[in-house]
């Protein structure tokens, strides 16, 4: 199978009169960033590819500056996923313990939820503008994901939801394709209407198999919802927003004994940024002039 090249894009539509609101996006360029970056074994990328891709939907519903991150805290070996999102369609991610890696699940797929395990919870923070940042918490009920972010929206968000993510990945552990959906049902809606999508949703074919076909995520809307209009689109990067200055004020709020004692036991001290890996390094000049700051 060739490894799908196109940008990662986010689209985002409304259908049957506007009672449904829907996005979908591909996500393999930033999964597989990640996948380098973190050097996951393929059942870890699936579970953190997963996560971020519903991240990335996540973040396309706020406006503005606002931002979220989502926090997977299973009792499965790759141990707590994050992920960062924002409105701008800039995501980041990482996973406690990326060199996890299982047998396939009964239906031959990467077992995801045995990574991610099936007791814990999902932890949604939303930081938008306000003294107090939105915090929203369910507990996991399959591990697989895309079930969990649907009751997670349906209890913590009151907003019926399918919700479908999926990551291909190669034999040489690279992504081949990442990507998902999230479909809204809004106030209004009659039975019958509710029923067809539902009928739609069971029917679709997984989303691995409609991207590795080729398929824009707006096309893969449209198997669930023919009449969908899509209204805008956004490109999805990762990005990480950590920086040597960043670090240096992290450090400094150590204070100057904690400061001292990292002075004189190491020759340098390493910062690893979880998101990306990026590796900081301070000499002894570079703590003593830390140190001169700090209280």
């Amino acid at each position: 199978m060739e490894k799908k090249t196109d940008k990662d894009r986010l689209v985002r539509g409304t259908a049957m009169d506007g009672k449904v609101r829907a996005f979908a996006v591909r996500t393999t360029e930033l999964v597989e960033e990640l996948r380098r970056r973190h050097d996951t074994y393929p059942t870890t990328t699936a579970a953190l590819g997963r996560t971020v891709t519903a991240a990335a939907m996540m973040g396309a519903m706020l406006k503005g500056e606002e931002k979220l991150t989502v926090q997977v805290k299973g009792d499965g070996p790759v141990g707590q996923i994050v992920a960062d999102a924002n409105a701008k369609g800039e995501v980041r991610g990482y996973v406690s313990n990326p060199h996890v890696q299982l047998p396939s699940n009964s239906k031959g797929k990467l077992d995801v939820a045995g990574a991610v395990g099936t007791t814990g919870y999902i932890h949604v923070t939303k930081d938008l503008g306000m003294k107090e940042p939105y915090q929203g918490s369910v507990p996991l009920i399959s591990g697989e994901l895309g079930e969990d972010f649907t009751y997670y929206f349906a209890l913590s968000e009151q907003t019926p939801s399918a919700v479908g993510l999926g990551v291909l990945v190669e034999a040489d552990n690279s992504v081949i394709v990442a990507g998902g959906f999230i479909v809204q049902l809004m106030p209004g809606l009659s039975d019958p209407e509710i029923d067809a999508i539902e009928r739609a949703v069971s029917q679709l074919p997984p989303v691995t198999s409609l991207l590795d076909q080729g398929l824009e995520p707006e096309e893969m809307l449209r198997w669930i919802l023919p009449d969908v209009k899509v209204l805008d689109e956004l490109e999805i990067t990762f990005s990480c927003h950590c920086s040597r200055e960043r670090v240096e004020r992290t450090l400094i709020s150590l204070g100057k004994e904690e400061l001292t004692e990292l002075r004189n036991e190491e020759k340098e001290t390493e910062v690893i940024c979880d998101f990306c890996n990026e590796v900081y390094t301070f000499g002894p000049k570079d703590l003593d002039d830390l140190i001169a700051q700090s209280k």
